[in-house]
């Protein structure tokens, strides 16, 4: 079948090309059809403004749709002039490369092409002085409402002064029944001693609730006045731009604040982050020193005493890194103010608190040299006590007459710590010092204190007292008196106790206790003991002295004989 197809082509083909030689070449122009030229259509569209037409806009039927143009540039002037002020706000024409551009301030309100020139035949720069005249005209030109538009407007503040009273009724009286549930709450919450909002309110008040009640529905009807009266009067064309202007004054800084929240709030969660990684990191430190202070969790070369300051001083360090990360994501950091104020406030605190930094020093080097303990008994710049409190900035002292002395840690640091409590397997050595002249043996003197010694109470056997010979003066010998006590806090009444002993042991026996420079100045009596003192020894001043004054003066009674009457 292929075969036979094949073989019917080969046949046709001469046939086929010598039809197409024997075509006669027609040669005659007349028969060519040329084509017309097509004429272009020019539409326009309004630009429409305050319910007026400014001017046309122009362009070719075949290009850009000259309707959409007509509407973008109608709704920018719409937007752009609605608030317009005559006095602040200026127009003029800006030449920008091929076209003119009519400036709104520093917004572009429309432009002129050269296309625009061309399609109505003027020139450019005539062209956009006689469309910026006519917007200029368009805006200075005065809105003249009919006596329906009037009677619509006062019909909508009439409405709108309705609805202000009836939403102040409202409130009214949704806080007349408030006020009589507050009015059951009674009375005696204002009799608390630390009710301190009592101060606050009037005295003819009886209920403080009462009372907030009002300054809360005052409030919130004075704020309603503040926003809602502009509204009322924007209905007018006179009060239209005041309104504006208004409001806009209370929309700048809202927007301000709404939207730097909504900027702020990628940074507020790395703040959270960071605050509640430092917060984490700081209960567990507490977690440890706690467990450190009671034992339960022991460190090698660590004290339990150290464990709550150390606690403090890290946590302090934690919150400074913590701050010095959130410290650039916080609002306004970057801002010349912010750095001014925080460079004044480290000037204060750095001038104005040198002497509480030293002492805050202070604190934490003697908590880590531990001279002492809450409780033990303590001479410190020559105030003895009982150690009561210690912080960083001051250490107390409440000594034997239950006197509370507060000391700067700094002094404390500064000067010299004597620490009875200490050690409290250790005995404390107490010593006194009495001075005696040459005519009595060193033997006698050293007897007479150990007798002394051993009548006091509180006084240790283990180890025994003992004397020492301080010195050899010119006129006298030196003797010290040294017992041993555990009762550190009882001092002031042990040394009450041995100089009292003392007293009696030489009065006993007869020792006078003073110095030879004294015995050079003897005013003619015989001894200064008080036990062998009696009244006929005495000096001859003294005999005067005490007759003149009448003391130790010997009173006699006589009873008086009756006469006999007989």
């Amino acid at each position: 079948m292929r075969i036979k197809q094949l073989i019917l082509a080969l046949c046709l083909l001469p046939a086929i090309l010598f039809s197409q030689d024997s075509i006669p070449e027609v040669k005659n122009d007349s028969l060519i059809i040329q084509p017309k030229p097509v004429e272009k259509k020019i539409v326009s569209a309004p630009i429409v403004l305050k319910g007026d037409t400014i001017f046309f806009v122009q362009n070719w039927a075949d290009t850009f749709p000259v309707e959409v143009r007509s509407e973008e540039v109608t709704s920018r002037l719409q937007k752009l002039t609605k608030w317009y002020d005559s006095k602040k706000d200026s127009i003029y024409a800006k030449q920008i490369n091929d076209y003119i551009a009519v400036m709104y301030n520093d917004d572009v309100a429309f432009i002129i092409t050269k296309s625009d020139a061309e399609i109505q035949q003027v020139p450019l720069d005539g062209l956009a002085e006689v469309q910026m005249v006519s917007f200029i005209n368009t805006l200075n030109k005065v809105e003249v409402l009919s006596t329906e538009e009037w009677l619509k407007r006062i019909g909508y503040f009439a409405v709108s002064l309705l609805v202000l009273i009836g939403f102040i009724k409202l409130i009214n009286y949704l806080f007349k029944r408030l006020d009589k549930r507050l009015s059951k709450i009674e009375k005696s919450f204002l009799r608390k001693k630390r009710n301190i909002l009592k101060y606050f309110i009037p005295k003819n008040t009886a209920n403080i609730f009462v009372f907030l009640s009002k300054i809360v529905r005052i409030g919130l009807i004075v704020i309603t006045l503040f926003f809602y009266a502009p509204f009322m009067f924007s209905f007018f064309p006179w009060a239209e731009k005041l309104v504006h202007t208004f409001y806009g004054y209370i929309a700048t800084p809202v927007k301000f604040v709404v939207f730097g929240f909504i900027d702020f709030i990628p940074s507020l969660f790395f703040i959270i982050v960071i605050g509640y990684l430092a917060r984490y990191i700081v209960r567990v430190l507490k977690e440890i020193a706690l467990d450190v202070e009671l034992g339960n969790f022991k460190i090698p070369n660590f004290h339990k005493d150290w464990a709550r300051p150390t606690e403090k001083i890290v946590s302090i360090f934690i919150y400074a890194f913590a701050l010095v990360l959130i410290f650039p994501y916080l609002p306004g950091s970057g801002s010349s103010a912010f750095q001014g104020v925080s460079i004044f406030i480290g000037a204060i605190i750095s001038f104005g608190s040198t002497s509480a930094i030293a002492n805050i020093i202070a604190g934490i080097v003697i908590t880590y040299m531990r001279p002492f303990k809450i409780g033990d008994r303590v001479k410190i710049d020559g105030i003895t006590g009982d150690i009561i409190d210690r912080n960083t900035l001051v250490t107390s002292i409440r000594t034997p007459k239950n006197e509370d002395v507060t000391i700067p840690n700094a002094n404390i640091l500064m000067g010299n710590i004597v620490n009875y409590s200490n050690n409290k397997d250790a005995n404390t050595i107490l010593y006194t010092t009495i001075t005696l002249g040459y005519d009595l043996p060193w033997q006698k003197a050293e007897e007479l204190l150990l007798q002394a010694a051993d009548r006091t109470e509180l006084v240790l056997d283990d180890p025994k007292p003992f004397v020492l010979k301080t010195s050899l003066d010119d006129f006298y010998v030196s003797y010290q008196l040294n017992v041993s006590t555990k009762e550190a806090k009882r001092i002031p009444w042990i040394y009450s106790e041995i100089h009292k002993n003392i007293l009696d042991v030489f009065d006993e026996a007869g020792v006078e206790i003073l110095s030879p420079g004294y015995m050079a100045a003897r005013d003619g009596s015989l001894t200064t003991v008080p036990s062998q003192l009696k009244p006929e020894d005495k000096s001859p001043l003294h005999k005067i002295t005490d007759h003149l004054t009448g003391r130790n003066q010997k009173v006699t009674i006589k009873k008086k004989e009756e006469p006999n009457k007989e």
